[in-house]
């Protein structure tokens, strides 16, 4: 369908994406809370995408994937970044489970948002569509 295409939709597609990789990585982080040696990761999605909004720059309209790409496409995907230079406990772990719950709630609540934005962009679509009778 072409009105799901479109680049809102993508974008809210990759942040889904991204909050979903971001609770299993939580969520190990959270299982490894007590594994000696182990270092905590995170993923990296908000700053990337906030990065590439920042630059403008020119992009050509494509209606063929054989066309040549003009400009650079703002499509950040996420990215799994391991915390190598702390450590926390005695064991060399650097897992902080408070900040890891904290995490964890923050992310929820981030992709019931974008969840709720996606249901009810699809809704206006629907009623656009069908009408209200």
């Amino acid at each position: 369908m072409m009105i799901l295409n479109k680049p809102g939709f993508q974008l809210m597609e990759r942040s889904l994406g991204a909050a979903t990789l971001r609770q299993k990585v939580v969520a190990d982080n959270i299982a490894n809370v007590d594994t000696p040696y182990f270092k905590r990761s995170e993923v990296k999605f908000e700053e990337m995408l906030q990065q590439e909004m920042g630059m403008k720059s020119l992009q050509g309209f494509r209606t063929d994937p054989r066309h040549f790409v003009i400009g650079r496409p703002a499509n950040p995907e996420p990215a799994i970044v391991r915390d190598n230079q702390t450590t926390m406990n005695n064991n060399a772990n650097n897992v902080d489970i408070d900040y890891e719950m904290a995490l964890m709630a923050k992310n929820q609540l981030r992709y019931n948002t974008i969840v709720q934005q996606v249901n009810g962009d699809i809704k206006k679509f629907r009623t656009a569509i069908g009408g209200r009778g």
